[in-house]
């Protein structure tokens, strides 16, 4: 079966609740159980310095006998719920709260309500340290069904002078207290069950958040499906009719241009048809027209010359056209060969204007070149750039009128030159310009004043540049001209 987008986002959030909630419970059992243990562990040690000095002393000096012991250490394991051991700096177990029972072999015997008591502390441990504080947590060598915290707090006698300063102190044993560990595992559920019901209305709220906002977000998702749905039909009109300013919404205005553009798409193949159509028509209409009147002897045999000269123009201008077809598919298929140089830009563009000077004079179009720049060695493919410019000079001359000015402007960035080609021709309206980077796209629709143009020059000016990984723009008003601006990469510094 398969699920939604809101499905697995349910899922993957609930698995993620869990994981969180099981990660939280486990680190704050961990933490709130070693600062309970910690705590139970300090009072246990407390507790076991003051059963020291209120009966070992009065037992070693004569005053409580073993029995009192015995008393004494039921009332403090009564009151710390705790049992109290004494064992003497031998090991031997002397007095507890508890009757012990061991078998022949000093075995402990297992009650039902009592712990049997070894006989020696070594019984239990050999490496057993009676002579230093420490702790443990556990069954207590297997005497336990359950966890106790045992405390070991060792048990000293001052020996004084005849000044009553303490001239030693020599050890007398050890006070053993063994804490059930019941008490913390109930203070643990509690916490529990404390911190479980607002854990559970988290995730209540949580779920009901997410319903309303994934909602919210998929409503617009499931209408983008829709329509790209009707997209994919052909159906190209249908509109998502979302105003967001988010995402979805930035998504949902760049379908709705893909939409139009596709819709043009066929507008565009339709132009290209007719343009490919007429600039191959119309030279092979001439050649064969002149042809078959040469042929028929409508041209007579002393003006075919002058004829022949008009055919082998048409031809070569097929010769272009194709040229130029295939050098841009060429292009835009695979990129071009990038011979890469260092070379001043300057020169170049001089050397470009200077194939131009006899057809601006004959224009009478000045032809001005400005440079802002300190720096203009670049790096790049000398001869594609070379031909780039020429293609923006001559597009420049196309629509620029007799008696106007071309501005070529050279400027500079910290790692950039920007060549501009700006001229005082007709201008182009935001429709034309979004075009004419195309291939056969003629902004004059009478084909240009230039009926030599084969509507190639920009397209393949800007697959140079971007495959010099730079960029190329133009911007244009009608009635004021028009104005292109690529950039280069400076050459380093050695």
């Amino acid at each position: 079966m398969q699920h939604s987008i809101l499905d697995r986002i349910y899922i993957a959030f609930l698995a993620i609740l869990i994981v969180s909630f099981g990660v939280l419970i486990v680190f704050t059992s961990f933490m709130t159980r070693r600062s309970l243990v910690s705590e139970k562990t300090e009072t246990l040690s407390n507790e076991a310095d003051l059963i020291a000095s209120q009966t070992i002393l009065g037992y070693l000096s004569g005053r409580y006998s073993q029995d009192d012991l015995k008393v004494l250490f039921n009332y403090y394991s009564t009151a710390l719920n705790a049992d109290v051991w004494y064992v003497d700096e031998y090991g031997r177990v002397v007095a507890t709260s508890h009757v012990m029972e061991t078998d022949e072999s000093g075995k402990v015997l297992e009650k039902q309500t009592e712990v049997a008591i070894p006989v020696n502390i070594y019984q239990l441990d050999p490496d057993y340290r009676i002579d230093a504080s420490h702790s443990t947590t556990g069954s207590f060598y297997d005497l336990y069904s359950s966890d106790v915290i045992s405390v070991n707090v060792p048990v000293h006698v001052d020996i004084l002078d005849a000044n009553q300063q303490v001239k030693r102190s020599d050890p007398h044993g050890a006070i053993i207290l063994l804490a059930t560990a019941s008490q913390i595992n109930e203070q643990l559920r509690n916490i529990f069950s404390i911190v479980l019901i607002p854990c559970l209305v988290i995730i209540v709220i949580a779920f009901i958040f997410l319903a309303v906002v994934s909602r919210k977000v998929l409503t617009p998702v499931k209408r983008l499906s829709q329509v790209a749905n009707e997209y994919s039909k052909g159906n190209l009109d249908e509109r998502t009719d979302i105003h967001s300013s988010d995402e979805i919404g930035q998504l949902a205005e760049s379908m709705e241009y893909m939409a139009d553009e596709l819709a043009k798409l066929e507008d565009y193949r339709r132009d290209f048809v007719s343009n490919i159509s007429h600039d191959f028509r119309s030279p092979l209409t001439s050649i064969k027209g002149y042809i078959e009147a040469m042929k028929d002897g409508t041209i007579p045999p002393e003006k075919q010359e002058r004829y022949l000269d008009i055919v082998l123009n048409e031809t070569q201008r097929l010769t272009k056209l194709t040229q130029g077809l295939l050098e841009l598919n060429k292009l835009e298929s695979y990129g071009p060969y990038l011979k890469l140089s260092e070379f001043d830009i300057i020169d170049v563009i001089k050397s470009t204007l200077n194939t131009f000077e006899i057809k601006g004079i004959e224009r009478q179009v000045a032809i001005y070149l400005n440079n802002h720049a300190e720096n203009t060695v670049v790096t790049a493919d000398k001869t594609k750039i070379q031909q780039v410019i020429y293609n923006l000079i001559d597009n420049a001359l196309k629509f620029t009128p007799d008696g106007k000015r071309i501005f070529v402007t050279v400027t500079e960035t910290e790692d950039k030159l920007h060549v501009s080609v700006r001229d005082e021709g007709m201008g182009m309206d935001e429709e034309m310009q979004k075009k004419i980077f195309i291939r056969f796209y003629k902004g004059d629709p009478s084909r240009g004043k230039d009926k030599t143009g084969t509507g190639l020059g920009l397209a393949i000016t800007k697959e140079i540049i971007k495959a010099h990984n730079e960029v190329i723009t133009v911007t244009s008003k009608v009635g004021e001209g028009t104005e292109f601006v690529f950039t280069l990469s400076k050459a380093k510094k050695a």
